[in-house]
C-alpha cells in the first residue's frame, strides 16, 4: 500500500489507541510485515495511554519495568518500579525512535467500526473535533485496553451531597488541587490507593485509607540489585532480555504457588507484611482479606512506603462500611467518624468491551458477550479483528508484545495463502465456559454479563502464564479452528 492510497482513506492495518499496547503493535508491524502501511487512531492528543490520563500523586507502575517494558527497548532508568511519567517518556521515545510518531492521527475518538465480508475490509468511523471521519483497513487491531477512558467507577454513596469538601476519582485529578496541610480520606483498596497514601502522606494533616475489605499487600525494592548487576556485566540487549526472563518467572511462579498453595501464601504475605508494622498492629483486620491470593490482583508496594507512613503515623487505615457522608467527612457503620477536607475515590475503574465502539458484521450488530476469545486475541465470528489484552497476573506487556507477534504472523498467513480474510470458528467454545477475565475484583464482576467469554479449553482460553504462551506462539497452528474466505479473482476484460 502507498503513502497517497493510506492518505486518501485506506490503510491494511488500523491500530486502535497510541499507548504501550498500540505503540508495540506498530514496532511488530513495521518489523515483520514491512510492505504494510498503518495508521494509530489515538482519541487523546498525546501518547502514552494509561501514563497519559492518571496524574494522580505517585502514579507508577504495579509491575516491574523489565517486563512492562518493550523486549526490544532496553530499559535504562534504576527504578524497577517506576513512576508514571518515566513511563510516559519511555513510550514517548519510543514512538521518535522507530519512526511511529509519524503514523499517529491524534483526537481521533473511534466510535464504529463495520465490515463487510464482500470487501473484506473494514470502515472505521471517528469523531474529530466534532465531525465524523472514515477510514477503511483490511485489519482491525484494538489496542485501547479495557477501561473506558470517560471516567471511573464511583458508587453511590448516601449523603455526598451534603459533604462540604471535594469528591475526586484518581482517573480526574485536577492539575491544580492543593492537599498541603488537609485531612484526606482515600476510598479503596487497590493499586491506585496504596500508590496515594504515601505519595500524599508527607504533605496533609493526615491521610486515611478506607477500605470495605483489605487487599494482599507485597513489599518489593524499587529498584533491582540483580538487574542493576546484570546491566553492569553484559550488554544492553542481552541483560535486558536475561532480567526480563527472571522477572516473569517470579510473576509466574508467584502466581502458580498462590494458585497450588493458598494456605501457605497467605500466611508467607501476612509474615511479610507484620515485618513491616510495630507489633500488635492490627494486621488481620486490615491486611488479610476472605479471598484466598491471587483471586485478586496483589498490590506491590516499592521499598515499603506505604508501611513507613503508616508506621510514623501519618497515615491509617480503616476498615468498615460506610454509613454516610456528612459535611464534615464520613460515618462508618461501626460509629466511628473520619474527618475529612478531601475524599479520593480510588474506587476502581469502568471495564469496558472494545473499547466502547459499536462493531457491525455484515449489516448485524455485534453484541461483545456473545463472543468467545480464541488464543486470547481473537473472537468468534470476528473477521481480521484482534483485541490486545495483557495478563492480569503479570506484566500487561508480556502478553501484549505476543499477540502483536500473532497479528503479524496471521497477516502474513493471510498473504502467503491467498486469503481475504479469516476468522475464529462463529460458533466458538465447546462445552463449560468462564467469564474473561478470571479475577473477583468488583471491577470485573459489575461487567462480566457485558463481556465475551472464555471456554474451558484450547484454543478459547486466556491462560496466565507467558513461558507457556511464549512456546505457543512460535509453534502456533494458524489454521487452528478459523475459518478462512479466498481473494475473488477480479476478471480480466477480454478484448472484442
Amino acid at each position: 500500500m502507498s503513502v497517497d492510497s493510506a492518505a486518501a482513506g485506506h490503510v491494511d492495518v488500523i491500530i486502535v489507541g497510541a499507548g504501550l499496547s498500540g505503540v508495540g503493535a506498530a514496532y511488530r508491524l513495521q518489523t515483520e510485515c514491512p510492505g504494510k502501511s498503518y495508521a494509530i487512531l489515538e482519541a487523546r492528543d498525546a501518547v502514552g495511554g494509561t501514563w497519559d490520563l492518571f496524574r494522580y500523586p505517585g502514579v507508577r507502575s504495579d509491575s516491574d519495568m523489565y517486563t512492562l517494558s518493550f523486549p526490544y527497548r532496553p530499559w535504562k532508568n534504576p527504578k524497577s518500579i517506576a513512576d508514571g511519567h518515566d513511563i510516559r517518556s519511555y513510550i514517548e521515545g519510543a514512538t521518535t525512535d522507530y519512526g511511529i510518531d509519524s503514523h499517529i492521527r491524534f483526537g481521533h475518538r473511534v466510535v464504529s467500526a463495520s465490515w463487510s465480508s464482500d470487501d473484506a475490509l473494514w470502515t472505521v468511523t471517528s469523531v474529530v473535533d466534532g465531525s465524523e471521519t472514515v477510514l477503511t483497513a483490511n485489519f482491525l487491531y484494538l489496542c485501547s485496553g479495557y477501561y473506558s477512558y470517560d471516567g471511573g467507577y464511583t458508587p453511590e454513596f448516601p449523603g455526598l451531597e451534603s459533604f462540604e469538601g471535594q469528591v475526586i476519582h484518581p482517573q480526574q485529578w485536577p492539575t491544580d488541587l492543593d492537599y498541603v496541610g488537609k485531612k484526606v480520606v482515600v476510598i479503596g483498596s487497590g493499586a491506585t490507593a496504596v500508590t496515594l497514601v504515601p505519595s500524599m502522606a508527607d504533605d496533609v494533616e493526615h491521610i486515611t485509607m478506607l477500605q470495605r475489605s483489605p487487599s494482599y499487600v507485597m513489599g518489593l525494592p524499587a529498584t533491582d540489585k540483580v538487574a542493576d548487576f546484570l546491566r553492569k556485566a553484559l550488554p544492553d540487549g542481552i541483560a535486558h532480555r536475561t532480567i526480563r526472563r527472571i522477572n516473569a518467572g517470579f510473576s509466574v511462579g508467584m502466581y502458580q504457588f498462590c494458585q497450588r498453595f493458598p494456605k501457605a501464601s497467605r500466611k508467607l504475605l501476612l509474615k511479610g507484611v507484620r515485618k513491616q508494622l510495630p507489633e500488635g498492629y492490627d494486621v488481620e483486620t486490615h491486611f488479610s482479606p476472605k479471598y484466598d491470593p491471587w483471586d485478586q490482583r496483589l498490590c506491590i508496594v516499592p521499598d515499603g512506603d506505604l508501611f513507613r507512613s503508616l508506621r510514623q503515623g501519618k497515615a491509617s487505615i480503616a476498615t468498615g462500611h460506610i454509613k454516610q457522608f456528612t459535611p464534615t467527612g464520613i460515618d462508618l457503620e461501626s460509629g466511628e467518624h473520619l474527618d475529612a477536607d478531601i475524599v479520593v475515590t480510588a474506587t476502581g475503574l469502568q471495564v469496558v468491551a472494545f473499547g466502547q465502539l459499536a462493531l457491525e458484521v455484515d449489516g448485524i450488530a455485534i453484541d461483545p458477550h456473545d463472543l468467545y476469545v480464541y488464543k486470547g486475541m481473537m473472537f468468534s465470528g470476528l473477521p481480521n479483528l484482534a483485541w490486545c489484552v495483557g495478563y492480569t497476573n503479570a506484566s500487561w506487556t508480556l502478553r501484549a508484545d505476543l499477540t502483536s507477534q500473532y497479528v503479524c504472523k496471521l497477516i502474513n498467513h493471510l498473504d502467503a495463502k491467498g486469503y481475504a480474510f479469516g476468522m475464529p470458528s462463529p460458533v466458538g467454545a465447546a462445552g463449560s465456559e468462564r467469564p474473561l477475565l478470571d479475577l473477583t475484583s468488583g471491577y470485573v464482576q459489575r461487567v462480566a454479563s457485558t463481556l465475551p467469554r472464555q471456554g474451558s479449553s484450547s484454543p478459547w482460553t486466556i491462560r496466565q502464564n507467558w513461558f507457556l504462551d511464549s512456546y505457543d506462539m512460535r509453534r502456533t497452528d494458524l489454521e487452528q479452528d478459523m475459518v478462512f474466505a479466498a481473494r475473488v479473482a477480479v476478471p480480466v476484460p477480454v478484448p472484442a
